[in-house]
């Protein structure tokens, strides 16, 4: 009879959870990012046609990180050194992502240093007690825009953000306070089903105002997936502040002209 009976259930379990699904849109598939290069406002020229809406004090790091960009170095920008780059520069999806939609929850895989994102759908408050990461804590709400009874929008708001972070690779310095909140709305084009659009608006301490970009991804169905670590390839080598490479004869080189050698008081010579 117990048996029975959870047989019951259980089906009526799944066909509860299967018309629940079907309320839900179709982000199934590979999402590959549209635009070249790795600005973070997609549609403006890269560096200084970002213009982003910095104070003066995070403007003149900004500078500085260009200068150091210019001149071969590279420690301002974390993921050189293998670190996540977090909300929202994860959302570039340098390498392809993969989007997980389920009732209560929604997860977003970034193939890129396998950055993962998980988005509460289940009606939840912010947690009193935080554990801040780079992706952060984000909580979401389906919203059926045009009233056809299906969920075609994804709202989001990121919190408990930790750092260091940057805007994208030209050093747009984020607020070391990492107060930063990102919300965004995730939706299929209209004219496209097969392009998904991400309105990221983000309020930082380094910014005078909120700064609003729209990234977008098209999709690949059934395409093969490729992993990425990037330990494996990666020839930075960051020493007291100063960028170095490793050759293909596997010794130290300098990354620009004239570049003081590292330290090695504690080496033989």
């Amino acid at each position: 009879m117990a048996a029975a009976l959870a047989a019951v259930f259980g089906m009526a379990g799944a066909e509860a959870w299967s018309q629940d699904v079907s309320k839900f849109p179709d982000w199934k598939g590979q999402w590959v990012r549209i635009g070249g290069g790795g600005q973070y406002d997609p549609t403006k020229p890269p560096v200084r046609g970002q213009q982003p809406p910095l104070k003066p004090e995070y403007q003149a790091i900004w500078e500085a990180n260009i200068a150091e960009g210019r001149q071969g170095g590279q420690y301002y920008n974390t993921q050189v050194r293998c670190m996540p780059g977090g909300m929202p520069r994860m959302m570039f999806a340098y390498e392809p992502m993969e989007v997980i939609v389920l009732p209560d929850i929604t997860y977003i895989h970034i193939t890129f240093n396998s950055e993962f994102r998980r988005i509460y759908t289940d009606g939840r408050d912010w947690p009193t007690d935080p554990e801040t990461s780079f992706s952060g804590y984000s909580i979401g709400k389906w919203i059926d825009s045009d009233g056809d009874g299906r969920y075609d929008t994804l709202e989001v708001e990121t919190r408990h953000l930790k750092g260091p972070r940057i805007f994208d690779p030209s050093g747009i310095p984020m607020h070391e306070d990492n107060q930063t909140i990102v919300k965004e709305r995730i939706f299929l084009d209209k004219e496209n089903p097969n392009i998904l659009r991400d309105e990221i608006t983000t309020t930082d301490n380094a910014l005078t105002r909120p700064w609003t970009v729209t990234r977008g991804y098209s999709r690949a169905r059934n395409a093969q997936w490729i992993e990425h670590s990037c330990a494996e390839n990666n020839d930075y080598i960051f020493i007291e502040g100063q960028t170095y490479h490793i050759g293909l004869d596997g010794k130290l080189h300098p990354s620009r002209k004239d570049q003081p050698p590292p330290d090695l008081r504690h080496f033989n010579k």
